[in-house]
């Protein structure tokens, strides 16, 4: 056997055929002449990626948590808290400009914002943080508002939890298990002594189950807390890019904790 990899395949690579690498660096186009504008440019593009890759995952632990399989959600879980991981350290080159670096291509977004990305409100639904008010920016795109208003009436991550909680004999409300869908979740004290119930026990596939659902809900409140500090530090308390409050907008959404009951449970063990 050689010991050369093979160069020559006579057309295009299996690599790109693949990846659709080629494809993908023709989606950088910049709208200003500043060479800082690719940094945050290429850099949301990735953030939109790993956004979807994360409703790919969530949805995966949804379709095992209904098998009732918790060890291949927690499985799952573990490695959606990696994406995460590197999600948020996207943030650090954005921080470090300066107000004057990040103002010399900003009004090439426009009234552009992240505010405005499908996948990541997509990936908010999944988590539980629901509102129909935002479906609104996304009305003049039918397809991707047609698939939230979707996403907004089915279970979130934590409700499927919840209903494989429920069929393992544990005491979780009618009145979670059958609450609008299409609502933000509100915490429930009888959730909070499930999960304190959980964490006083020995079963090793609960307990990680509910580690693995914590390290996602610690992650997205870093992602969240990353953004509003990228935020201020490069644009201090301007309105938003897209007309939004801007950083006190930010503050208000960096107050609200995904699976509620997993921190308050904490006091009861």
């Amino acid at each position: 056997m050689s010991e050369t990899p093979k160069l020559d395949f006579g057309g295009t690579t299996p690599y790109e055929d693949y990846s659709h690498a080629s494809v993908l660096h023709t989606l950088q186009q910049q709208w200003s002449k500043d060479p800082r504008e690719m940094s945050f440019l290429v850099i949301t593009q990735v953030m939109e990626l790993y956004f979807g890759l994360l409703c790919f995952e969530w949805r995966q632990a949804q379709t095992e948590l209904r098998g009732d399989d918790l060890r291949a959600a927690v499985r799952t879980l573990r490695r959606s808290d990696l994406h995460m991981q590197a999600l948020s350290a996207a943030w650090r080159p954005i921080a470090r400009m300066t107000p004057t670096e990040f103002n010399s291509f900003r009004d090439a977004l426009g009234e552009g914002s992240g505010f405005q990305s499908g996948k990541y409100r997509e990936m908010e639904f999944l988590l539980g943080e629901k509102s129909r008010s935002m479906l609104v920016p996304h009305r003049a795109v039918p397809a991707m508002h047609d698939r939230l208003e979707q996403s907004l009436g089915e279970p979130s991550l934590y409700d499927d939890v919840l209903g494989a909680l429920s069929r393992a004999g544990f005491a979780i409300p009618a009145a979670v298990l059958e609450r609008d869908l299409s609502q933000a979740y509100e915490p429930s004290a009888d959730v909070e002594q499930v999960w304190a119930e959980i964490y006083r026990g020995t079963d090793r596939d609960l307990l990680e189950l509910g580690e693995a659902l914590t390290d996602i809900a610690e992650e997205f409140a870093r992602w969240r807390y990353d953004h509003l500090l990228a935020t201020r530090r490069s644009m201090g308390s301007k309105v938003g890019t897209g007309g939004s409050a801007g950083v006190a907008w930010l503050e208000k959404r960096t107050q609200r904790a995904v699976f509620p009951e997993l921190w308050t449970a904490r006091s009861f063990v």
